[in-house]
């Protein structure tokens, strides 16, 4: 699996399997899909983009490539370049702070399958632009599977260059929903499934009843939670919790 060489890993826990679905369960679907096209997710900050792209990228093991592989072996259109052998997948964050330049992009579009995310971050840099209509173009040409991930919707983002506009406009596109109450009840159980821990339905409800409601604060915290009672030798239960939200000073005002 490709990974870019400054400092970007891929959480072990951003698995399909620890992602709750919620209203997502068709938009999990054509990600898992290995014969799917190209996608473009959006949805506010919380939602769990990262956390899919990185699923696909961890669900793209070499096994997966050399059987999606064998869907490029049928008839192609005249000129239409051969499949290159690249990696099965690569993650590739297009965030400003990490300072890269477009040229980064180069060499991505041999992988199987790439992820990009945060892409609305480039919007309005022609440079940039032009880095990602050459991959779209040459990824096509290749059948490398593109997804992206943004705040908004790509007929909404601010592009410049009407030309990927268009291309990115011509990806499937997929809204990622917010969790309502279930979901994240669901949510948190998965994630404490994953650290090897019990967590009540109790539990899960007077977390959310005291806590902030976006994910990344519930995960954070519930993973202190999780230090808090290997440390104190105490199960998850609503009194021990009470009790460690008011030394970790997290509980809602």
């Amino acid at each position: 699996m490709k990974q870019l060489p400054l400092g970007v890993r891929l959480r072990s826990d951003a698995v399909f399997g620890s992602f709750a679905p919620g209203f997502n369960a068709e938009l999990i679907a054509a990600l898992q899909d290995p014969a799917g096209s190209s996608l473009w997710l959006w949805g506010a900050s919380g939602t769990g983009k990262t956390h899919l792209l990185q699923a696909v990228c961890a669900a793209a093991s070499p096994q997966a490539a050399e059987s999606s592989g064998a869907r490029s072996s049928g008839a192609r259109s005249p000129g239409a370049r051969s499949p290159v052998a690249g990696p099965p997948a690569a993650y590739f964050p297009l965030d400003r702070a990490l300072g890269l330049p477009p040229e980064a992009l180069l060499g991505f579009e041999t992988c199987r399958v790439l992820c990009l995310d945060d892409v609305d971050a480039v919007a309005g840099d022609p440079e940039w632009e032009r880095a990602l209509f050459r991959l779209f173009n040459e990824g096509t040409e290749l059948r490398t599977r593109l997804i992206f991930a943004s705040a908004t919707a790509p007929r909404q983002a601010g592009w410049t260059l009407e030309d990927w506009r268009s291309r990115a406009a011509a990806c499937v596109v997929y809204q990622v929903r917010d969790l309502d109450e279930a979901g994240r009840v669901d949510a948190l159980t998965r994630r404490a499934a994953q650290r090897g821990l019990d967590l009540p339905q109790e539990t899960s409800e007077y977390l959310l009843r005291r806590l902030p409601r976006d994910l990344p604060t519930l995960f954070a915290i519930l993973d202190r939670l999780d230090e808090a009672s290997l440390v104190a030798q105490r199960r998850l239960t609503v009194p021990f919790i009470r009790d460690a939200l008011e030394r970790l000073g997290e509980t809602k005002s």
